[in-house]
């Protein structure tokens, strides 16, 4: 298990996540603990349907924001600062205890997949569809598993 497949879908995510909750050892390789890393990429999920609390601006969106993200599409993978929290974001939490992490982050794709509403503007990319944000989603978390060893 230490080398899962990148995920490339979020039904991937749940089935990661599947992974991560009969591991033997799960941690982070960089400055964040598991159970921040988790909580992150739950934050992200759930903010694309609540609202980022720090958006850059309408031209930083539609510009570098915009450009940012089709670069993402187009390579098939994103590469952003893995420890670097959503602007405005609550704290991360910094224990040792990762498991209610992978719980809320479950929660989080579940929701976000049985999201039918309007989705708030990413923070960066601005207005994505829901089949954007699904992708950006995915992409971030795959990314995130650059840093994840799973035992």
């Amino acid at each position: 298990m230490a080398d899962s497949p990148k995920v490339q879908s979020l039904d991937d995510v749940l089935r990661w996540l599947d992974r991560l909750e009969h591991a033997t050892q799960v941690q982070s390789s960089n400055a964040w603990p598991m159970s921040a890393v988790l909580e992150h990429m739950a934050q992200s999920i759930d903010m694309s349907m609540d609202g980022f609390p720090q958006p850059r601006s309408a031209l930083f969106q539609s510009t570098l924001g915009a450009a940012a993200f089709t670069l993402f599409r187009l390579r098939g993978r994103m590469s952003h600062s893995l420890i670097e929290p959503i602007p405005g974001a609550p704290a991360l939490p910094q224990v040792a205890q990762w498991q209610s992490g992978e719980t809320r982050l479950r929660a989080a794709v579940q929701r976000f997949q049985r999201h039918t509403g309007a989705l708030k503007p990413h923070f960066a990319y601005g207005t994505l569809s829901h089949a954007d944000f699904a992708l950006a989603h995915t992409l971030h978390i795959a990314n995130h598993q650059d840093d994840i060893t799973v035992l």
